[in-house]
């Protein structure tokens, strides 16, 4: 062994012990006849003494070394002089006197700094991501990526879920993104796809009767990045039979709460997780994945709208449209630019417009508005009672489909919970969503697709509305929600084959296509299919809101960017002629027609 011990493990008891340690130079500091370095290796960082009286060629050598360099040393622990000790560190008390020190590896200068946190442009980080990844931040996030997975591993397998393993090569049957595809060389012409997640497999093995399945699955989806989605990601995959949806919510509900409460100093401010119809969170919110840290929540205010003269909410509310606002405290101050740029902001999500009155108690009356004047001085006290609103505040209106006022009024709370810090960064607030619609008219295709996906069974005291209404069925889906992000969805399956043929033809699968498409799965519903459900929680996504990062691309060892590319690696890369000549495979240059 190249070393007896780990440098983050020495501590007081140790003192007087004689110890090998290899790691990497994080900082060297040279005072004459003595050099201090401070070595570091996976589990953290000590202090390293060479002292040119008692080493001398150690001492010589260490004169050379820099930050970066991969050196071995061996020595004798020792405790810090008095006033010396670094409180921060959990191997301040000590030291190591050493007394020989042999270069292990040379190293150029990094292209930025490992041993300060500076913002460096995320490009040279994933051009050089192996260096990024010896950042201590980074390891704690990887580190804290293995615990989660690792808890995840033992909580299930201690409650009788057995851990199987899918195929990354299978059938193309679109999901709702784009499918990666691989082409096959000895059936040309025929590709397989890499799987948008284990959804008909693990469907499947229920059917095979191991009734508790659960894997840590590699999913792929061609779809446009954002800061919390990636080309290729992580996720825990589980389904079980004979349960219902109670079921598998209460266990995900206590195996979150204690990786939150085990492996984090997180605060869980949602105990027990509450739920929310579909319909209410987005009432109460503008969306399916609420950031419950903080209110904020949404009024309807259609009612005193409706009966005033401004022509805009009067023309929404007649139309049986809803005029919904939300209240920034604090904010009655704010220019007519600042204004503006909120209804940007709103226009950005849809909406056509954005009403405004800042709440002031003055002779003038009780708010400031282009539009108070359309209103009664009873219709605004009214009003500004029934918003919640108090002086010095700000309320922003909006007014057009339920569709379009959600997502305005959503942009701005997000916006104001970021710009007036109302969302506390140590805590963790989790919800369930759930009734939500079984379809979504696609106006487009002059057809119903599914909100989840196309096995997510409807309650099934609604299975009538399958022929009567479809657009009045709910799905057996649930959705859990955490600072503002969807975690996990999941659902009760269809079990049943007539079912599921009812669910192919309203989202316009004709039976030979159905059959071509899904046909393992329609003959296996033959065979004594369990009702059965499942979810799948983001691994990525969680482990980022644990370590508290901005985006996903910091919990992941080597991620691509937001142009789906590996900068480290070069790829995606051209490959050679006779590649694609063995793939059967022809690339046309669209350049040139």
């Amino acid at each position: 062994m190249l070393k007896t011990r780990n440098c983050g493990d020495l501590r007081l008891e140790d003192a007087g012990q004689q110890v090998t340690l290899a790691g990497w130079v994080h900082r060297w500091r040279d005072h004459a006849g003595l050099v201090f370095l401070d070595l570091r290796d996976r589990s953290g960082l000590v202090q390293v003494k060479i002292d040119q009286a008692t080493a001398p060629e150690a001492h010589d050598l260490a004169r050379d070394v820099r930050t970066e360099w991969v050196i071995q040393v061996s020595g004798t622990v020792a405790t810090r002089p008095e006033g010396m000790t670094n409180p921060d560190l959990p191997t301040g008390e000590v030291e190591l006197e050493v007394s020989t020190l042999k270069v292990l590896n040379r190293a150029k200068t990094p292209p930025f700094y490992i041993n300060k946190d500076e913002n460096v442009d995320e490009a040279l980080r994933m051009r050089y991501r192996y260096l990024d990844l010896r950042r201590p931040a980074m390891q704690r996030n990887l580190i804290l990526r293995h615990n989660v997975i690792r808890f995840i591993r033992n909580y299930l397998s201690d409650r009788g879920f057995v851990e199987i393993e899918t195929p990354i090569l299978f059938k193309t049957t679109p999901e709702g993104a784009r499918d990666y595809l691989v082409p096959s060389r000895v059936h040309p012409g025929k590709f397989f796809a890499l799987p948008q997640s284990p959804q008909q497999l693990k469907q499947l093995l229920m059917v095979a009767g191991y009734e508790r399945y659960f894997q840590i699955a590699r999913c792929f989806r061609d779809e446009d990045q954002r800061g919390d989605r990636q080309p290729e990601f992580t996720q825990l995959d589980l389904e079980m039979s004979f349960v219902t949806r109670e079921d598998i919510m209460d266990l995900i509900e206590d195996m979150m709460t204690r990786i939150v409460e085990e492996l984090t100093d997180l605060e869980l401010v949602t105990r027990p997780f509450p739920r929310l119809s579909h319909d209410e969170a987005l009432r109460r919110y503008g969306t399916d994945k609420p950031d419950l840290r903080y209110g904020m929540e949404i009024v309807d205010l259609s009612a005193i709208a409706g009966a005033s003269s401004f022509r805009v909410f009067t023309e929404a509310v007649a139309a049986g449209n809803p005029v919904r606002a939300i209240v920034a405290p604090g904010c009655a101050g704010y220019s007519r630019k600042q204004i503006d740029d909120l209804g940007a902001l709103a226009q950005s999500a849809g909406a056509k417009g954005l009403a405004w009155m800042a709440v002031e108690e003055s002779e003038a009356g009780p708010v400031r508005s282009p539009i108070a004047k359309f209103f009664s001085a009873e219709q605004l006290v009214a009003l500004v009672e029934q918003a919640g609103a108090a002086p010095g505040d700000l309320i922003l209106f909006a007014a057009d489909t339920p569709a379009v006022v959600s997502a305005a009024l959503d942009a701005l709370r997000r916006e104001f919970g970021e710009r007036l810090g109302l969302a506390d960064p140590d805590q963790i607030a989790f919800c369930w969503v759930i009734d939500f619609p079984l379809f979504e008219w696609n106006e487009d295709e002059r057809r119903w697709d599914p909100s989840h996906h196309l096995f997510t069974a409807p309650m099934w005291e609604d299975v009538p509305l399958l022929d009567a209404d479809p657009g009045r069925a709910r799905g057996q889906q649930y959705d859990l929600a955490c600072n503002g992000y969807e975690i996990a969805g999941g659902s009760i399956r269809i079990h049943d084959r007539a079912v599921q043929e009812k669910i192919f033809g309203l989202i316009g699968l004709d039976v030979a296509d159905a059959r071509q498409r899904f046909g393992h799965m329609l003959e296996a519903f033959e065979f004594g299919t369990p009702p059965h459900g499942g979810i799948a929680p983001g691994i990525d996504r969680l482990v980022m809101l644990l370590a508290q990062e901005p985006n996903i691309r910091e919990v992941i060892a080597f991620p691509k960017t937001q142009q789906a590319a590996d900068l480290m690696a070069g790829a995606p890369s051209e490959v050679e002629p006779q590649q694609l000549a063995d793939l059967h495979i022809c690339v046309v240059d669209e350049a040139k027609g």
